[in-house]
């Protein structure tokens, strides 16, 4: 497990997903989830990856045994977590500090108290005692040839409360050997400029390597972990996408870039800082969450605009209105057609798809007009860009582009005496001068139209056979009220190789289903290479 990197030891990035992240609710790690997560954390670039606590549960004693023979660590170097010996006792006799040991991390973090509070109240102890147990446990540590770093919990709350004892912590672990001693806001309730201010001074008094370790209960661990680097932090902890216990950690997609884009610091290997959006959503499929539209430099929103000025300005230079090239991190810019669209939207819209506008005013204002009449009535293209690409080529051709043409179609919903449901549909459609009748059963009147559907034209398109709906929205739009209000439907639809939405809009929800499902099969074809038959 031996690692080579190219970057100094002059600056830590460390990760901790793997314990403090998995505190998230919701998240529930096996050991090949944690695996899967190093290897993606690896692959990023990252210079520390804190596995667990080894000794603690049987979970984190077989992931250390596991990633020794399973992961050839080619950028990070794993750490185990673990905390001072036990008050009155000796390090070398410490069943928790040989558990520490046992797992062959060549890197390990202990958990110090630096609260006077918490040592008197939680640990039940005295404070030169606590000392004691820091300098033990450390030196012990370097005695056996591990690098160690000492996390001094609740130290800014310590700090507040008797800033010499919270300091005193600090030099204890430093004299004993540790390379780094972490400032941690364990409460997360501190703000930058108390942040800088703390850690200048405490830099100042005990001549420390310092790193910071930032809860965002205050919504500014980005913020807070970047003000104790400007005043002299070494070494940040971070978790990926920020999970973490309560509302979270500092998150480390954002630290790493400001670092490397705002700051100048390598702190990847050359090349790493474009996989950061890939690792981002990888890791959120690991955990089972969704990963955040929103988020800064990897969401999908992250360079997506809306605004018809914005988009003006972006057709003549995209850095009018991006700090950075999405190219940097991984991610794309993308253009949202709505209302709120212009001639500059549509242009550089068309673009992204590969339909060529020709530079056409007459055509690029018709279609703006017809995006603002239908928005009006419901409709929303920022989340169905395959129905707006179906509309914008249609305005291209001057007619419909369809595969199929539409005779009719009808749902029944069957309650019988004995409780159970039958659903029913028929369709009529033409398709290449065919007429065709189709009827199918589904649990839904929507899946049985979405039955009925593929029945007719898997004969006529067999490249339809693939499509699998993934994902129905319903939402009842404003303006009305109760069962005569309009509804909305958007639907996502998947070939196996990619996925696109489609939206539909009725004054019920069967109509509007099938308006989206007629757009997500028409799509299809279209992205299967298939020219227009109707």
């Amino acid at each position: 497990m031996t690692v080579t990197s190219e970057l100094d030891d002059s600056f830590h990035v460390f990760d901790t997903t793997l314990r403090d992240g998995a505190q998230r609710e919701g998240i529930n790690l096996t050991v090949a989830d944690k695996l899967a997560i190093a290897r993606h954390l690896d692959d990023f670039g990252v210079g520390f990856i804190e596995g667990g606590w080894p000794g603690a549960n049987p979970r984190d004693t077989e992931f250390f045994a596991r990633a020794k023979k399973e992961i050839d660590f080619k950028h990070a170097q794993l750490v185990a977590f673990g905390a001072t010996r036990r008050a009155g006792g000796k390090a070398s006799e410490d069943p928790q500090v040989k558990a520490l040991l046992d797992s062959g991390a060549e890197v390990i973090t202990l958990v110090a108290k630096s609260h006077d509070r918490h040592v008197e109240l939680a640990l039940r102890t005295t404070l030169d005692e606590n000392l004691e147990m820091v300098r033990d446990t450390v030196s012990f540590l370097r005695s056996q040839g591990r690098r160690v770093f000492v996390d001094c919990e609740h130290f800014f709350d310590g700090y507040r409360a008797n800033p010499e004892y919270a300091k005193s912590v600090v030099r204890a672990a430093a004299e004993a050997g540790a390379d780094v001693v972490i400032l941690c806001d364990t409460n997360g309730g501190m703000l930058p400029a108390q942040v800088q201010a703390v850690v200048a001074t405490v830099l100042a008094d005990t001549g420390a390597r310092l790193g910071i370790h930032a809860q965002d209960d205050t919504g500014c661990a980005v913020a807070n972990s970047l003000a104790a680097v400007d005043a002299g932090a070494t070494h940040v902890q971070c978790t990926a996408n920020g999970y973490g216990e309560r509302v979270g950690n500092a998150n480390l997609f954002p630290v790493v870039a400001a670092l490397e884009l705002k700051y100048g610091k390598k702190v990847l290997p050359d090349g790493h800082l474009r996989e950061m959006t890939r690792i981002s959503h990888a890791i959120a499929e690991v955990v089972n969450l969704t990963p955040s539209t929103h988020q800064p430099y990897v969401g999908v929103s992250a360079f997506a605009h809306k605004a018809g000025l914005h988009a003006s300005a972006i057709k003549v230079d995209p850095d009018l209105y991006q700090h950075i090239d999405p190219e940097q991190v991984g991610n794309t810019m993308r253009m949202l057609v709505s209302d709120m669209a212009g001639r500059a939207s549509i242009e550089l819209k068309g673009k992204e798809l590969g339909v060529d506008l020709g530079g056409d005013r007459e055509l690029v204002g018709r279609v703006v007009e017809r995006v603002k009449e239908r928005e009006l009535r419901g409709y929303t293209y920022e989340a169905a860009d395959a129905s707006f690409e179906i509309l914008l080529r249609d305005e291209v051709a001057g007619k419909p582009q369809r595969y199929f043409r539409t005779e009719s179609w009808r749902a029944i919903v069957e309650d019988r005496p004995d409780g159970s449901h039958a659903n029913e549909a028929t369709v009529k459609l033409w398709a290449k001068s065919e007429r065709i009748v189709a009827t199918a059963e589904g649990n839904g009147p929507v899946n049985a139209l979405d039955r009925a559907l593929r029945v007719a034209l898997e004969k006529i398109y067999p490249q339809l056979a693939k499509l699998e709906l993934v994902d129905y929205k319903v939402r009842i739009l404003e303006g009305k009220h109760g069962t005569n209000s309009t509804t909305r439907v958007l639907i996502s639809t998947s070939d196996g190789s990619g996925e696109w939405s489609t939206v539909g809009v009725a004054d019920n929800v069967i109509a509007a289903s099938w308006q989206a499902l007629e757009d997500a099969y028409t799509y299809g074809l279209l992205r299967a290479g298939l020219d227009p038959a109707e």
